[in-house]
């Protein structure tokens, strides 16, 4: 190959990715994606975008709280040597603290619910993480008492990161998730939309946003019962209400049925090439019908992680029906 053609095809320096020191380094700055092709009769001044939080090197949006919570807590001495970090989770805190006490120096222990997906599970204890099960009928709230009880018994031994009271969770979004959307967007978005489980990352993005323009509005996408299948988040009016939320903050709640959660995810995989979880689908349906409500608009929605962590979950049995369906209808 001559030298001019191998030039071609060489990076500038400007062009390369970044070196980082540690995959730590790596947390945020994640893209966003234009999803506009998923709405039907949309006014064409409106825009949807999709941040893909997958992107993390955890694999999710909580690893940008995770780390905020570790390093807060290292910086006032509340985690040091001989302490072990314990919280509770639904799966993706837990992989993020299992990832960010590996490469700082800790060790971690993490009280889920038994029926969290195969994959959560097993990506935890890759990390070398131990882990405590509670009661999968109790969900979320069945580990959060759980942990409680263990960090009572011995207060000392542990450092409890406490994502559902901690101010640091959504002050790492609005340090980090709401300045990206901010500038990825030149300034322009106009409506946030966010699933809510402890929900740091709608309040810090959000609240972020209103400081930059108070105009912006904020929508938070919400299980529409408490019987549900959206892992990950909460319908805030039947669960223990996280010490971080606060509802004022919202400009609106959309309930999202499980079912249709699921449609989306369906659809985006074979439309779109993303293949997202459930807590994705639910917020690309509150966008759409906050899409068909405006005329002119720069939509962002928060993905929170990618499909491929619930590959042994009922997400994963809905895919085959699909798939069996349009085949049927195909053929």
């Amino acid at each position: 190959m001559s030298t001019a053609r191998r030039a071609d095809r060489e990076m500038s320096p400007a062009d390369a990715p970044p070196r980082a020191n540690s995959v730590l380094d790596l947390v945020g700055n994640t893209p966003l994606v234009d999803v506009t092709a998923m709405g039907e009769g949309l006014s064409p001044k409106v825009k949807l975008y999709a941040k893909l939080e997958g992107f993390n090197p955890g694999g999710s949006v909580k690893d940008r709280a995770a780390l905020w919570m570790m390093r807060h807590g290292v910086e006032t001495g509340e985690l040091g040597e001989g302490k072990t970090v314990l919280d509770s989770t639904s799966g993706n805190t837990g992989i993020a603290l299992a990832m960010i006490g590996a490469a700082m120096g800790y060790p971690v222990t993490l009280v889920l619910p038994d029926n969290v997906s195969q994959e959560r599970k097993r990506i935890i204890q890759a990390f070398g993480a131990g882990i405590i099960y509670s009661s999968g009928l109790e969900g979320s709230d069945g580990a959060i008492l759980k942990c409680r009880e263990i960090v009572e018994s011995d207060p000392d031994r542990y450092f409890k990161p406490d994502q559902y009271f901690n101010a640091n969770n959504p002050q790492a979004h609005f340090d980090s998730t709401g300045p990206e959307i901010w500038t990825a967007t030149g300034g322009l978005v106009s409506h946030l939309v966010a699933g809510i489980g402890t929900s740091g990352t709608i309040m810090g993005t959000g609240r972020y946003l209103k400081t930059m323009n108070p105009g912006v509005q904020v929508v938070a996408a919400e299980p529409e019962d408490a019987l549900h299948g959206l892992e990950g988040l909460k319908h805030m009016e039947s669960s223990i209400v996280p010490g971080i939320y606060h509802e004022n903050e919202l400009d609106r709640k959309i309930p999202i049925p499980t079912e249709d959660a699921y449609d989306w995810c369906y659809k985006m995989g074979e439309k779109l090439g993303i293949v997202v979880g459930q807590s994705a689908g639910a917020a690309l349906h509150a966008s759409l019908e906050v899409a068909g409500d405006v005329d002119d608009g720069v939509i962002v929605m928060i993905f929170p992680d990618f499909g491929d962590r619930y590959l042994s979950t009922n997400l994963w049995h809905g895919w085959l029906e699909w798939a069996k369906h349009r085949q049927e209808r195909s053929g």
